[in-house]
C-alpha cells in the first residue's frame, strides 16, 4: 500500500523539469490564492498522488490529481469546507483529523474513509496527512490513495469465502476440510451430527483421526496433502481404496465405525485435494456417506439372491424369446430403426444402415450429430425433441440430414422415450425416407409459383395489351379524324385564298369609286352613295378584312398543326422500327395533352441536341405521354413541368420533372408495380407507368427516379441511341 507524504517546509525541493517562466507564473496565480509559494504549488502539482492543502476552514488547493478523483474543478473544490467532500458519515471523522492535523506536528496516522465525487460516486480513501508551516499560518496537507478497487476486490473474496462458508455448512452431506497443515478448517454440522463431535471441539486441532478411530493414524486428507497415497494405500486400506470415477485427483473408501450409532454405521469416504491457483496442494475436503442402510439392504439381497435366481432364469429365458422377436422384428422392419442415448446411436436395424449407406463395419455405435446437415441442424431436432420426451409423450417430426456420403435425404421421424419416467434412459427412433415425396411436394410447389407467376405476368401482358389496343383505338381514331379533319381544312383555306384574291382588287375598286367627285351626280344619286358609305364603313372594313383573312390562315394553320401532332403522336403509319427524332415526339405529345396541364402547370423546355434513336416512336410517345400528364395531376395548385433532353454517350435521355407532391419511399418502391395507383378509385388504373416500364425495357432503356415528398418527382428515361440489341 503506497503513502504519498509531500513535505515542503525547510526541505530541498527538486524542480527539474519545472523551471519553465510560464509555468511559474501560473503557479505564482494560484499560489496568491492558496497561501502557498509559488515553488510550492508547483511542485504539489507534479504529484501524481491525490492531495489537498486547508488552514482549517475551506479548501485553499487540490492538485489535479485530486481534481480528477472528487471531479470537481479548483475554484469548486476552493468553495468546500476542507471536510466537505467525505460522505455523510465520515464527515465528521474527516474534520477531526484535519483539525487535529493542524495542531500537532507529527505526520498523523492514516485514515480510511468514504469519499463522495461530484458525480455521486462514492471512493474510498486512504489519507495520510501532516501540518506544514507557511508565511500565512499552518497549513494541513493530506494525501489519498484510491483504495476503492483494493476494497472492492477485498469485499467480494470476503463474499465469496462467506458464501463457500455457507455452502460447506449447511450441506446436508457430512463435510470437513484440512489445511496443508493438517488443521482441521472446517466441520459442518452434519459431520458432527454424523460422529457425534461438535465442530468447537475438532476445529483448529491436527488430529483429525480422533472422532473416527481409537488410535492415532493418517486419514485419506492426510495422505492426500502428504502425497503419500501411493505408500500408505496399502498398509491403511489395501484393497478398499480406488480413485473416484466423478472427481478428478479424489479417492474413495468405506469402512465400518463401531462408535457410531447404537450398532455401528458403514461410512462411505470420498477425499479430494484442494488446490491454489499455481496448483499446488494447500489442503483437501472429505464428504462422508451413511450407507449403513444400503449394507443392510445388500444382507438382504444376499437372502433373496438364491430366490430370485429361479426365478431370474425363467424370466431370461422369457427375456430371451422376447429378445429375440423384437431382433427379428427390428431387422426385418420396412422402417428405419434406432435406439439413442447420450447423443450416441446405440442400436439400429438394416433399413437404417441401407437409409444412411453405412457400410457393415460402420454399424458399431455411432455418433448422432453426424447425421445432420450442421450443428445448428441437431442442436434444433434436440431443441423440439427434449420437451416433448421429457413429458414422457412421442414426438413426430420432419427434417433434412445427411447420409455417410454426403447425399441429403428427408427423413419423417418418430420418437418414444424408452422410460418416460427417465428421460435418461434413451429414446427410440422410426425413421421414413420420404426423400421422393418430398422431392414430389417441391416440385408441385414450384410448378404452383411457376403457374402463380405465369398468370401474374398473363394478367400484367393482358392489361398492358388492353392498354395498347386502347392506344392503337386511339392512334387509329386520331388518324382518321385527321384524315377527315384535311379534307375540309384543304378546300377552306383554298377558299380564303380566293377571296384573297377576289377581295384586294374589290378594294382597291372601292377606293377609286371613293374618290369620283359626287358633285356631277344627280343630288339623289349622290346622298345615296353617301348614305351606303356610311352605312358599309368603307374605311374600317379596308383596314379589318385583311386582318380576319390572316387571322382565318393562322387559325387553319393551327388546326392543320394538331392534325399533324394527332398523327405524328399515334405513328399508325410508322409501328415498325425506326429511327425518330425524340424531341419531335415529345413536341408533338405536349402538344396533344395540353388541355390536361395548360390549367395545371407551365412547361419549361431544354431540349439539347439528339440523334436519331431506333425506336417505335408511337409506344415512346405514349411513354411521354403518361410522365407528363401523371406530373400534372401531382401538382395540387399551379406549378412547373421541366422538360429536358440530353446525349451521352451511346443514350440520350428524357427528363420529366415537377415540383408537385412528390412521393413517400414506399410508393416509389411500388410505382412501377402493376395495378398500383395512389389515385382514387375509378380515377386510373395502375396500368401506366407499368406498361411504360415494359416499353422502356423492351428498348433496352431504363427509368430512373428521385422523388422527394413535398418537393416533387423526377423521372429520366435512358434509351440506347442504337436500340436494343434484338428488336424482334
Amino acid at each position: 500500500m503506497e503513502t504519498y507524504t509531500v513535505k515542503l517546509s525547510g526541505l530541498p525541493i527538486h524542480t527539474a523539469g519545472l523551471q519553465g517562466r510560464s509555468s511559474l507564473n501560473d503557479a505564482q496565480h494560484r499560489s496568491e490564492d492558496s497561501g502557498l509559494e509559488a515553488l510550492q504549488v508547483q511542485a504539489l502539482e507534479a504529484v501524481s498522488a491525490p492531495l489537498l492543502v486547508h488552514g482549517g476552514a475551506q479548501i485553499l488547493y487540490a492538485n489535479p490529481a485530486m481534481l480528477r478523483l472528487l471531479g470537481y474543478d479548483l475554484q469548486q473544490m476552493r468553495s468546500l469546507p476542507h471536510y466537505a467532500w467525505a460522505n455523510d458519515p465520515h464527515m465528521e471523522a474527516l474534520k477531526a483529523y484535519g483539525e487535529r492535523c493542524l495542531l500537532e506536528d507529527e505526520q498523523l496516522p492514516t485514515l480510511e474513509c468514504e469519499a463522495m465525487t461530484a458525480t455521486g460516486a462514492v471512493r474510498y480513501l486512504e489519507l495520510t496527512a501532516r501540518g506544514l508551516q507557511t508565511p500565512q499560518g499552518k497549513r494541513a496537507i493530506i494525501s489519498c490513495q484510491d483504495l476503492s478497487d483494493m476494497r472492492h476486490v477485498q469485499m467480494s473474496l470476503l463474499e465469496v469465502g462467506r458464501v463457500m462458508h455457507q455452502i460447506l455448512e449447511n450441506n446436508p452431506v457430512p463435510t470437513f476440510v484440512i489445511d496443508k497443515d493438517h488443521r482441521i478448517t472446517h466441520w459442518n454440522a452434519a459431520c458432527g451430527q454424523l460422529t457425534g463431535v461438535d465442530s468447537m471441539d475438532v476445529v483448529g486441532s491436527t488430529e483429525a483421526w480422533r472422532p473416527f478411530y481409537p488410535q492415532a493414524r493418517q486419514l485419506l486428507v492426510d495422505l492426500i496433502v502428504d502425497g503419500s497415497i501411493s505408500e500408505q494405500r496399502q498398509r491403511l486400506y489395501g484393497d478398499n481404496l480406488r480413485p473416484s470415477s466423478l472427481v478428478l485427483h479424489a479417492y474413495e473408501t468405506e469402512d465400518f465405525f463401531p462408535q457410531f450409532g447404537e450398532q455401528g454405521r458403514w461410512i462411505f469416504c470420498t477425499a479430494a485435494p484442494l488446490h491454489d491457483i499455481q496448483g499446488r496442494v494447500v489442503g483437501a475436503i472429505a464428504t462422508l456417506l451413511d450407507v449403513t442402510e444400503r449394507r443392510l439392504a445388500e444382507n438382504q439381497l444376499r437372502k433373496h439372491q438364491a430366490e430370485l435366481e429361479d426365478t431370474v432364469a425363467e424370466r431370461t429365458a422369457e427375456l430371451s424369446r422376447s429378445h429375440q422377436e423384437l431382433a427379428a422384428f427390428m431387422e426385418n422392419a420396412s422402417v428405419g430403426i434406432i435406439f439413442s442415448a447420450g447423443h450416441h446411436i446405440v442400436r439400429s436395424n438394416k433399413k437404417f444402415g441401407e437409409m444412411f449407406e453405412l457400410g457393415a463395419t460402420e454399424e458399431a455405435e455411432l455418433l448422432a450429430p453426424r447425421f445432420f446437415s450442421s450443428p445448428s441442424a441437431y442442436e434444433e431436432l434436440l431443441s423440439t425433441a427434449v420437451p416433448v420426451l421429457s413429458q414422457g409423450r412421442s414426438l413426430m417430426h420432419e427434417m433434412e440430414m445427411l447420409t455417410a456420403h454426403g447425399n441429403r435425404i428427408w427423413v419423417q421421424m418418430i420418437a418414444y422415450p424408452a422410460n418416460p419416467a427417465d428421460p435418461r434412459a434413451g429414446v427410440w427412433w422410426l425413421l421414413q425416407d420420404r426423400s421422393e415425396v418430398m422431392r414430389a411436394q417441391r416440385e408441385l410447389a414450384k410448378n404452383y409459383r411457376d403457374i402463380k407467376q405465369a398468370h401474374e405476368r398473363l394478367e400484367e401482358a393482358q392489361s398492358q395489351l388492353l392498354q395498347s389496343e386502347k392506344m392503337a383505338s386511339i392512334g387509329q381514331l386520331a388518324a382518321g379524324v385527321a384524315h377527315e379533319i384535311n379534307n375540309p381544312v384543304g378546300f377552306v383555306s383554298s377558299n380564303l385564298g380566293s377571296l384573297r384574291r377576289y377581295v384586294e382588287p374589290l378594294l382597291a375598286l372601292v377606293n377609286l369609286y371613293g374618290k369620283l367627285d359626287l358633285s356631277t351626280q344627280t343630288p339623289a344619286l349622290a346622298q345615296r352613295i353617301q348614305q351606303l358609305q356610311q352605312q358599309a364603313d368603307l374605311d374600317f372594313i379596308h383596314e379589318d378584312l385583311p386582318q380576319l383573312l390572316k387571322e382565318s390562315d393562322e387559325g387553319l394553320g393551327r388546326v392543320k398543326k394538331i392534325v399533324q401532332d394527332l398523327k405524328d403522336f399515334s405513328r399508325v403509319d410508322q409501328s415498325d422500327w425506326q429511327e425518330a427524332d425524340l424531341n419531335l415526339g415529345l413536341e408533338s405529345t405536349l402538344n396533344v395533352v395540353r388541355h390536361e396541364i395548360k390549367y395545371k402547370a407551365e412547361v419549361s423546355k431544354d431540349f439539347g441536341e439528339l440523334p436519331p434513336v431506333r425506336c417505335l416512336a408511337g409506344q415512346l410517345n405514349q411513354v411521354f405521354m403518361n410522365l407528363i400528364v401523371n406530373a400534372a395531376h401531382a401538382i395540387q395548385h399551379r406549378g412547373e413541368i421541366r422538360l429536358r433532353t440530353l446525349h451521352e454517350g451511346d443514350f440520350v435521355c428524357v427528363e420529366v420533372s415537377d415540383n408537385g407532391c412528390g412521393m413517400s419511399p414506399e410508393v416509389q418502391r411500388r410505382i412501377f408495380d402493376p395495378f398500383f395507383t395512389t389515385k382514387p378509385v375509378g380515377q386510373g388504373t395502375g396500368l401506366g407507368l407499368s406498361l411504360s416500364f415494359s416499353i422502356i425495357k423492351k428498348h433496352g432503356g431504363r427509368i430512373e427516379l428521385d422523388s422527394t415528398p413535398g418537393q416533387g418527382s423526377c423521372f429520366k428515361v435512358w434509351l440506347p441511341v442504337r436500340g436494343p440489341e434484338s428488336s424482334e
